[in-house]
């Protein structure tokens, strides 16, 4: 129109050679939906808390076993402190007597399974301190290490009991030992029951070291 500027805007349709190299929009199927899956959100602190618990469960797992360790332990040390027996029969200068205190093999069990419970009660409270803190390291190898150290202590006490204990089942006739489990019965069944409970504090020790292993 006359006394109007009038500005013409040309619209260039793309053509499909233009729009090759383009990424080409996302189209949705018919009826609206789309077949795409959702991405899966993993959370970081997912591994690192599975592995805390699998920590403190070992911590606690070895609570329980410090605390039958006490008991196997102390009960071994005390039936051995407990075992006397004197034979109602004797003569006008010998008394038959059997006592723990008459072999020194006897002697170093009953003092080294004090320790090793003793040693067992001591160690409680650091392993409690592995519960609130399935992290620490420093705990654990100092637990390791000591555990070893009463492994081998405990291990060398159960070993020369059990040793006489044998002897006085059985005897040595080529050392003329005769068995004397015939005459002194109590004796015998206490230090045996001593022997298999120290055994039995002995394999407790292993197993500690082991938990300690797999906590590290």
């Amino acid at each position: 129109m006359e006394g109007h500027d009038s500005t013409a805007v040309n619209i260039v349709e793309e053509t499909p050679k233009e729009r090759k190299g383009k990424a080409p929009l996302l189209a949705t199927p018919p009826g609206g939906s789309s077949t795409r899956k959702p991405l899966a959100v993993v959370q970081p602190g997912a591994p690192k808390a599975a592995a805390a618990g699998y920590r403190r469960g070992l911590a606690v797992f070895d609570v329980v076993l410090r605390i039958a360790g006490v008991a196997t332990a102390l009960a071994a040390a005390i039936a051995m402190g407990s075992t006397d027996q004197t034979l109602p029969f004797f003569t006008q200068f010998f008394q038959f007597k059997a006592s723990y205190d008459d072999l020194p093999a006897f002697t170093f069990f009953l003092i080294a399974n004090a320790i090793t419970a003793t040693y067992l009660v001591l160690t409680i409270p650091i392993s409690i301190v592995c519960i609130l803190r399935p992290k620490a390291v420093k705990p654990r190898v100092v637990l390791m290490f000591f555990d070893a150290v009463m492994v081998a202590l405990t291990t060398s006490a159960a070993g020369g009991a059990a040793s006489i204990v044998y002897l006085a089942h059985n005897g040595n006739s080529d050392a003329n030992w005769p068995a004397i489990c015939q005459q002194f019965n109590d004796f015998c069944q206490k230090i045996s029951g001593a022997v298999v409970a120290s055994f039995l504090s002995v394999v407790v020790l292993m197993a500690l070291v082991v938990l300690s292993a797999f906590s590290l």
